[in-house]
């Protein structure tokens, strides 16, 4: 065979018509490499040098190629799939979003895709997770708002399937969690409004069915012991509770005898619900009261410069739990999987 007769590869308008599905022959026949080669660069094999697969890459976007998951799953027995169960967090501001860029950025250059399931307040998804599971619909899940005795993280344990959850639990067996230590978030928080001469701070729960309710409560009530001053901790409101109710319970309270006249907020909407509140009762924040509270987005300190804030990093741990998953799927084991993530606290001098 002369050189004249040696195969070209395609050019992107020779590619065959977008209703016939591409296929590793396709990519193959347009770079001029080998199927193997083609295989293995869209897997991101450290053997196949950085130009090739970026060539691959390049071809495999325009023309949309998409893989077989049926076939890797018969051949590999995974689906490079990874599963997300994820709440709407109303409380905490950007949550999903922040979430799922770090998740996004722990899975660069490998072969997972995310795939999310909403879940609602209130519901149990235990069901989602048996099904997940049961079905082999992915090769890891993650999901969040843990509760002492989780059952998704029992049933998880069980079938030895890897998962990531953010939140602790109370179970006995170790298990890959990433969590933000809230204890001291609501240590500080509570020592910074006591600081401020504040006599009387309150905190604003999570559900107390979720085990982080417990550390918050736990960093709150050292803070008022250590301090001898004394505190509210209300039952008619929780974090999960709707902004106008949070709102209307603050503003009555403010109008009674003996009111709080220092917030510990767990979250940026509860503290803007607190805010709007105590202003409906003429009080001024930084004057008559303050409030300390988690941030997780720059709105609140935009739209109220004076409420003090401990700043959790969600993109951060979506990162985290994308690595500490990877590693649980690679075989590692599960007892160096615990990841507490503590808050930077830069208060200004008073």
């Amino acid at each position: 065979m002369s050189l004249a007769d040696t195969p070209k590869p395609m050019t992107p308008d020779q590619a065959p018509a977008r209703h016939v599905r591409p296929t590793l022959r396709t990519i193959a026949d347009m770079t001029g490499f080998a199927v193997t080669t083609v295989s293995r660069a869209l897997s991101n094999a450290p053997q196949i040098s950085a130009e090739t697969r970026r060539r691959v890459h390049e071809v495999a976007s325009q023309i949309g190629y998409l893989p077989d998951r049926a076939a890797q799953r018969l051949k590999t027995g995974r689906t490079n799939v990874i599963s997300v169960l994820l709440d709407p967090h109303e409380e905490i501001l950007g949550y999903g979003t922040s979430l799922m860029l770090g998740l996004a950025k722990a899975l660069t250059d490998t072969p997972y895709h995310l795939i999310v399931t909403p879940n609602f307040l209130n519901d149990s998804n235990l069901d989602a997770v048996r099904h997940i599971v049961r079905n082999s619909m992915a090769d890891g899940l993650i999901f969040s708002r843990t509760e002492p005795f989780d059952p998704r993280v029992r049933f998880l344990i069980e079938n030895d399937f890897p998962f990531v959850c953010h939140g602790r639990t109370e179970l006995s067996t170790p298990h890959p969690y990433v969590d933000y230590d809230n204890f001291s978030f609501a240590y500080e928080a509570t020592k910074r409004l006591i600081v401020h001469g504040r006599r009387k701070p309150m905190i604003i729960l999570p559900p107390k069915r979720m085990t982080f309710s417990q550390h918050l409560l736990h960093g709150f009530m050292t803070a008022i012991r250590e301090a001898g001053v004394a505190y509210e901790i209300p039952d008619e409101i929780h974090l999960d509770s709707p902004i106008d109710h949070i709102r209307d319970f603050i503003s009555r309270r403010a109008g009674e005898p003996d009111a709080p006249d220092g917030f510990t907020c767990g979250g940026e909407v509860s503290a803007l619900a607190t805010i709007t509140g105590m202003s409906d009762r003429g009080l001024t924040l930084g004057l008559e009261y303050d409030i300390v509270a988690k941030q997780t987005s720059k709105l609140l300190v935009n739209i109220q410069p004076k409420v003090e804030t401990i700043y959790e990093d969600l993109v951060d741990t979506g990162e985290q739990m994308g690595h500490v998953l990877l590693a649980r799927i690679g075989g590692k084991d599960t007892t160096d999987m615990q990841v507490l993530l503590k808050p930077t606290v830069n208060f200004p001098a008073v």
